[in-house]
C-alpha cells in the first residue's frame, strides 16, 4: 500500500513537473537600475526586479505547448530616471529577444527595443496580475505588451506571419490602456514612436514586406546558411530589397527603426565578406533605409 503510494506520487510529482517545464515560453532575465536620488527604501528594486521577474516568467503567455530547451531567451532592462514618490515611477524600458540559428551555436537577435515612455507604480512586495480583458496599471500592462510582442516576432521568424494573434494581443492591451494616464499608448500623442504606432503598423498591408521579411530572413536566410551560404545571404538580401517599400511610405517609421535596431550589426557581418557587386546594393539599401547607422554600413564595402 504505502509502495503503491510512494509510486502514484511520484508519477504525480513528475507529470505536474512536466507541465511546468512545457507551460512557459520566456526565459527572461530582468535588471531593475534605480534612480540617483532614491527617496525610499532601495530594497524596493531589488524586490522589483525579482516580482518582475517571476511574473513574466511563470507564466504561460501562449495556447501552444512549449519544452524548456525552446525557451526564448530574453531581457528586460527597467532604467528609473526619476522616484516620483514611494510608489511612482519614471524612466525607460530597453526589451531583447534572440533566436538560434539552425545548426549553430549562434543566436541571432530578433527585438531590440528602448521605449522611453515607461512611467508606472508599484507597491512593494505586490504581486503583479494582468488579464488581457482589462488595463489594471500601467506596469503590467507594458510588461504583458512586450511579453506578447516578443513572441509574436518569434513566431513569425519560424511560420510565414505566424505571429499573428500575439500582434492582435498587443493591439488589444494597446485599446485596454487608451484611458489609462501615461504615455505609449494613443495615436495622438507627439510623434509616432510608440506602442500604439508599432502595432498599428505592424498588422497594416503596408508592413506586411516586413512581416514577411521575419520569416524569410531567418527561417529561409540565417536557418539555410550552414549547408548553402549563398542562399541565405541571397534572401536576405532580397529582405531588405523589399523593406524600400516601406521606407517609400513611411519613411524613418518607428518598425523600420527597430529592424535595424536589432540587425544592423549583423547585417553587416553577413554582407561584408560577399563579392562587391552582390554586397554595393545593400549598401546603399542600408543607406537609404537607415541613414542613422551609415558609418556602421560603410564596414560592408571594406
Amino acid at each position: 500500500m504505502f509502495s503503491a503510494f510512494i509510486k502514484y506520487s511520484t508519477l504525480f510529482l513528475f507529470i505536474a513537473w512536466n507541465v511546468l517545464a512545457r507551460a512557459q515560453e520566456l526565459n527572461c532575465n530582468v535588471t531593475i537600475i534605480p534612480p540617483r536620488v532614491i527617496i525610499s527604501d532601495a530594497e524596493i528594486f531589488k524586490t522589483m526586479e525579482n516580482v518582475v521577474e517571476e511574473f513574466i516568467n511563470n507564466r504561460k503567455w501562449s495556447k501552444d505547448n512549449w519544452d524548456t530547451k525552446e525557451k526564448i531567451e530574453c531581457s528586460i532592462q527597467i532604467t528609473i530616471e526619476q522616484q516620483v514618490s514611494n510608489r511612482q515611477f519614471k524612466g525607460s524600458i530597453q526589451v531583447s529577444s534572440s533566436r538560434p540559428v539552425f545548426n549553430s551555436n549562434y543566436k541571432t537577435p530578433v527585438l531590440s527595443i528602448n521605449d522611453k515612455n515607461f512611467e508606472y507604480s508599484y507597491q512593494d512586495n505586490a504581486n503583479l496580475q494582468w488579464s488581457q480583458d482589462q488595463h489594471r496599471d500601467n506596469l503590467t500592462s507594458v510588461i504583458a505588451f512586450y511579453c506578447n510582442l516578443i513572441l509574436a516576432m518569434d513566431y513569425d521568424t519560424f511560420s510565414n506571419e505566424g505571429g499573428t494573434d500575439h500582434y492582435l494581443l498587443c493591439q488589444t492591451i494597446v485599446t485596454n490602456a487608451q484611458n489609462a494616464p501615461e504615455s505609449g499608448w494613443k495615436a495622438s500623442e507627439r510623434g509616432q514612436q510608440n506602442r500604439y504606432w508599432l502595432i498599428e503598423n505592424i498588422l497594416s498591408q503596408s508592413f506586411k514586406p516586413l512581416r514577411e521579411g521575419l520569416y524569410t530572413y531567418h527561417r529561409q536566410g540565417l536557418d539555410v546558411m550552414y549547408y548553402d551560404i549563398q542562399k541565405g545571404r541571397d534572401n536576405i538580401g532580397r529582405v531588405i530589397d523589399d523593406l524600400k517599400s516601406i521606407h517609400k511610405i513611411r519613411p524613418a517609421s518607428y518598425n523600420l527603426q527597430t529592424f535595424f535596431y536589432a540587425k544592423s550589426s549583423e547585417i553587416v557581418s553577413i554582407f561584408q565578406p560577399a563579392v562587391e557587386e552582390e554586397k554595393k546594393p545593400i549598401y546603399e539599401t542600408c543607406k537609404l533605409i537607415d541613414a542613422g547607422n551609415i558609418t556602421k554600413y560603410e564596414k560592408i564595402m571594406q
